[in-house]
C-alpha cells in the first residue's frame, strides 16, 4: 500500500507505518494558538495582524514555531496547527467559486448559536488547491509523519447560507467531490493522515446516517493514505460549554453515530473523552476501527497530569486495541493561551508514555 505514491507521499506513509510500531502514537485534533504577532491571541476568526508579503512569511514562521513546539512536547504525529487559516471552515470555503463572502446571512449554526455566514450563490467549484502548498512546506520541514484536517462536507455545509442548492444533502455531495480534489492534493504533498472535522456529526444524526457517512466516503475516494474524522463537542467558548450543560448526566450523541462510522470507508475516528460524560464503552461501537482518544480538555486552562492522561487511556483500553489507539485532544486548542497549549501537549505525550511502559 503506498507503493505507487509520488515520493514525498510514500516518504510520509512510511513514517506513518513506522511510528505505529510503538505504540500509543500521540497527535492533536487540529489548531494550535497562533503568535501574538501573528494575530490576535485566544480568538477564534482572528484578523490577521500582518500582511501582504509580510503576512505570507509571517504564517510560514508561525508554521515553523509550532512544529518546534510539537517535536519539544513529544507530539508523534505533527501537523500546521491550522497557523495559515483563521478558522477551520471558512478558510477552506472563502477560496471556493460560487459562495459570496461579501453577502452574508445571520444563522445558527450547529442549532446551538447565530453566526454571520457567508452565503452560497452559485455552484460550488474547486479552483485549485487551497493547502497543498503549506502541506509540501510542513513536509520540508519534518520527517515525522504529517495530519492535516480539512472540514467535512456537512459541517461545511452547516457553516453557509444556502440560496443556490436550497438542499444541504446536495451541496454535502458538491463540497464532497471539492474535498476529494484538495485531500488528493494534500496526499501528493505528502499528507500522511487526512482528517475531515465533522463537528455537525454530534448534532444531525439522521442526516448523517442519511447521507453525512455516504458524503464523507466520497470525499476521501480513491486515497491511499490514512483517513480520519474528527467528532467533538467544540472548541472551549461559552456557546459550547453552556450547549454540554444541557445534554444530561451522559452524552450519548456517538451513539447514534458509530455504528454507520464503524462500516465506512474511514480509517480512524476521533472523538472527545476527557472531562466528558461520553460513556467510555461507547468506543466499542468501533470496534476495528483505529481511534484517536481525547485525552486532554480543552475548555479549561488547567494543564492534565500525565496520571490524568494515562487514567482515560487506561480506560478506552478496555474497549480498543492497544495497537489502534492514538492519545489525541478533545478537539482544537487555538483559543487557549499558547504556554497551556504547551503544557497540554506535553502532558499528553508524558500520558501516553506511561500506558506504554504497563504495555
Amino acid at each position: 500500500m503506498g507503493s505507487q505514491l509520488a515520493a514525498p507521499a510514500t516518504r510520509g506513509y512510511f513514517q506513518v507505518e513506522q511510528t505505529m510500531t510503538t505504540r500509543l502514537p500521540t497527535s492533536f485534533a487540529g489548531s494550535l494558538p497562533k503568535p501574538q504577532w501573528l494575530a490576535q491571541p485566544e480568538t477564534l476568526w482572528s484578523p490577521w495582524k500582518l500582511e501582504g508579503g509580510a503576512l505570507t512569511e509571517g504564517k510560514r514562521d508561525a508554521l515553523r514555531v509550532s512544529l518546534h513546539d510539537q517535536l519539544q512536547a513529544g507530539i508523534d504525529i505533527v501537523s500546521d496547527g491550522e497557523q495559515t487559516r483563521q478558522h477551520f471552515v471558512t478558510t477552506f470555503i472563502e477560496q471556493l467559486g460560487g459562495v459570496d463572502f461579501s453577502k452574508r446571512k445571520v444563522m445558527k449554526i450547529r442549532n446551538r448559536y447565530d453566526a454571520s455566514v457567508p452565503v452560497v450563490v452559485d455552484a460550488v467549484t474547486y479552483k485549485k488547491p487551497v493547502f497543498a502548498s503549506d502541506a509540501a512546506f510542513l513536509r520540508s520541514q519534518t520527517t515525522k509523519p504529517i495530519k492535516w484536517a480539512l472540514p467535512g462536507p456537512m459541517t461545511m455545509v452547516d457553516t453557509l447560507y444556502d440560496a443556490h442548492y436550497k438542499s444541504r444533502e446536495k451541496l454535502a455531495w458538491e463540497f464532497a467531490v471539492i474535498l476529494n480534489q484538495e485531500a488528493k492534493a494534500l496526499e501528493a504533498a505528502g499528507v500522511d493522515i487526512i482528517q475531515f472535522d465533522e463537528p455537525a456529526f454530534n448534532v444531525f444524526f439522521d442526516e448523517v446516517n442519511d447521507w453525512g457517512v455516504a458524503t464523507l466516503e466520497r470525499a476521501v475516494q480513491g486515497l491511499r493514505c490514512e483517513t480520519a474524522v474528527h467528532i467533538c463537542y467544540g472548541y472551549g467558548i461559552k456557546a459550547n460549554t453552556d450547549w454540554k450543560k444541557t445534554l444530561g448526566a451522559q452524552w450519548r450523541q456517538y451513539e447514534a453515530v458509530f455504528p454507520k462510522l464503524q462500516q465506512s470507508a474511514i480509517d480512524m475516528v476521533s472523538l472527545e473523552c476527557q472531562n466528558s460524560k461520553v460513556p467510555m464503552e461507547l468506543i466499542a461501537l468501533l470496534r476495528g476501527k483505529k481511534v484517536m482518544v481525547g485525552a486532554i480538555d480543552v475548555a479549561n486552562h488547567t494543564v492534565e497530569t500525565p496520571q490524568e492522561v494515562a487514567a482515560t487511556l487506561e480506560k478506552a483500553l478496555a474497549f480498543v486495541d492497544a495497537d489502534k489507539l492514538y492519545p489525541c485532544t478533545n478537539c482544537g486548542m487555538a483559543p487557549l493561551p499558547r504556554q497551556v497549549a504547551f503544557g497540554k501537549l506535553k502532558a499528553l505525550c508524558q500520558g501516553a508514555a506511561l500506558i506504554r511502559q504497563g504495555l
